[in-house]
């Protein structure tokens, strides 16, 4: 059995975004390539953004810290610390409204 500290990840990658150049940090906690279903905690600091992108599967972030923005076209959605959203399957990205952790769910298409 593996046991992970979120709250602790989440902490310590706000720092690394923080002092990093591009204004983000992210880790695996579970699963991969050779996985169906992958786990990887973001960490954003305020105004930095995952640019628009294709989604790899089925996939939900779920925000641990802070307030963050999902765009697909014209539609937007708000998350806030406690939020799951559900990624649309087209085109999408991600914006920190402030600084903010998620951890994002993507069970790959096979």
């Amino acid at each position: 059995m593996q046991q992970l500290a979120l709250d602790a990840q989440a902490r310590e990658h706000l720092v690394r975004a923080a002092v990093g150049s591009v204004g983000r940090s992210a880790v695996t906690v579970y699963g991969g390539h050779e996985h169906t279903r992958r786990q990887t905690l973001l960490a954003l600091t305020a105004g930095t953004s995952l640019a628009e992108h294709e989604n790899p599967g089925e996939a939900t972030p779920l925000v641990l810290r802070g307030r963050v923005r999902l765009t697909s076209g014209e539609d937007r959605w708000d998350g806030r610390a406690g939020d799951l959203i559900a990624i649309p399957s087209a085109r999408h990205s991600l914006q920190a409204v402030e600084d903010a952790a998620v951890l994002l769910t993507v069970a790959a298409r096979t």
